[in-house]
């Protein structure tokens, strides 16, 4: 055991590891001195980095927008790198559970804060950004949404987290395979909300169903899906969407779904545009990119974080962290292009198991980067404004991508609407 010599007068460094502890007065103990993960921070300000440039300049840049349906492009990582980063956190924040019922009821009130702040800011209460009306119409609120998704798969991993973990006759964690074994519970719920997607993906059969638009200034016009298949995973015939319907209702899904820009159903696909002349009858069909059956597979990407987070708390030495990231990162990410390969396609909207793979992947190669960086060099000058902007995620999320700031600068006017800040700076 090496010998502890005091440097100042609160901190003192271990002569053979190097460790540096602080050392408590009032209570005559040394303990580990603690460090935050900057990486983490980073991430998650990338992340917002990311989600800002796609949503203001994905209208101008196809490339970068979300894909209008098969296919992964830069705005579909968005949300599985926020439930990744969610996951990681969780390892760090229940690597020390003392009460378990304790931790279960803050986690649950955690959740039902973000899901009621997810429904008040995506539910439809900004609805009306550019005329300055808002309010909520209860008969067709939004229910899901990116942060009603987040809260969803925080609970259930947090819940996990705290319950499903081997403390006992297992033996230390000093390999991949003893952190396999600790969690395998964990591993089998990813594995069994994997199955159970996939069985209800391809297996429920999805029957003809009709839905409305109604503008305001004319009769109602009304569309008829013809579906009666099993296993579709188009636009309109999908057990996804189906599910929604049934148990949600047409009128609580997102009213402007991605699939508007595809070549079915836009003239300038893969950008908005008027419909074609013999689109399908779906074009116009809500659907919710955030409901409830892709959020099963959201649940496993957080669950995924979550492992890597586990990859920090028990291994200490970097080369031995680095590589318990990249080994699994890349399997997933062979295994997604496999799956695309085969047929289980890349699918944003669907969360597919291949989109699942492939964003997990990345997510879990991007993190092993920004930690060599940040956290093994100590590269975190060029980072500033990234780990700031991670610190205040959910703060910059709600002014900007919930369009509270716009509200904010146009609500504030001088005797006329048309009056205000925008037009007082030039805009």
């Amino acid at each position: 055991m090496g010998e502890y010599k005091p440097i100042t007068n609160d901190v003192s460094v271990d002569v053979e590891s190097g460790t540096v502890t602080k050392i408590d007065e009032r209570k005559k103990s040394i303990r580990p001195a603690q460090h935050r993960l900057v990486s983490l921070d980073v991430f998650r300000g990338i992340t917002v980095a990311l989600m800002i440039l796609v949503d203001d300049a994905g209208a101008f840049i196809p490339a970068i927008n979300h894909s209008p349906w098969n296919g992964v492009n830069l705005a579909d990582f968005v949300m599985p790198f926020f439930l990744f980063i969610v996951g990681v956190a969780l390892a760090l924040a229940y690597k020390r559970v003392p009460d378990k019922s304790d931790a279960s009821k803050k986690a649950v009130l955690r959740a039902l804060k973000l899901f009621a702040l997810g429904l008040f800011l995506q539910g439809g209460y900004f609805h009306g950004v550019h005329n300055l009306s808002y309010g909520v119409d209860l008969s067709s609120i939004r229910v899901m949404g990116v942060l009603q998704r987040i809260a969803i798969a925080y609970l259930l991993v947090a819940i996990g987290e705290i319950w499903l973990r081997n403390d006992g006759d297992d033996p230390p964690v000093d390999s991949g395979c003893g952190l396999l074994r600790k969690y395998r519970y964990q591993l089998l719920v990813g594995l069994i909300l994997t199955v159970i997607y996939t069985i209800l993906l391809y297996g429920v059969r999805v029957s003809d169903w009709e839905y409305e638009i109604q503008d305001g200034t004319s009769s109602p016009q009304y569309y008829y899906v013809k579906c009666g298949v099993r296993g579709n995973t188009g636009p309109g015939c999908n057990a996804v969407a189906s599910i929604d319907r049934k148990i949600l209702g047409l009128q609580h899904l997102y009213r402007k779904p991605v699939y508007k820009r595809t070549e079915e159903c836009s003239t300038r696909s893969p950008q908005n545009g008027p419909l074609p002349v013999d689109a399908p009858s779906w074009c116009q069909a809500p659907f919710d990119p955030e409901g409830l059956l892709s959020s099963v597979m959201a649940i496993v990407t957080c669950l995924i974080g979550l492992q890597f987070g586990h990859v920090i708390v028990y291994f200490k030495d970097h080369r031995s962290r680095i590589m318990l990231w990249l080994i699994p990162s890349c399997f997933l990410l062979a295994l997604a292009f496999c799956l695309d390969f085969f047929g289980i396609q890349m699918n944003k909207p669907l969360y597919t198991l291949s989109y699942t793979c492939v964003t997990a992947g990345a997510a879990g190669i991007l993190f092993a980067g920004i930690f060599v960086l940040v956290d093994v060099y100590g590269l975190r000058k060029p980072t500033i404004a990234f780990e700031w902007m991670g610190k205040h995620a959910l703060m910059i999320y709600i002014f900007i991508g919930c369009n509270l700031l716009p509200v904010l600068i146009q609500g504030i006017y001088w005797k006329k609407p048309e009056n205000n800040l925008l037009k007082l700076i030039g805009i």
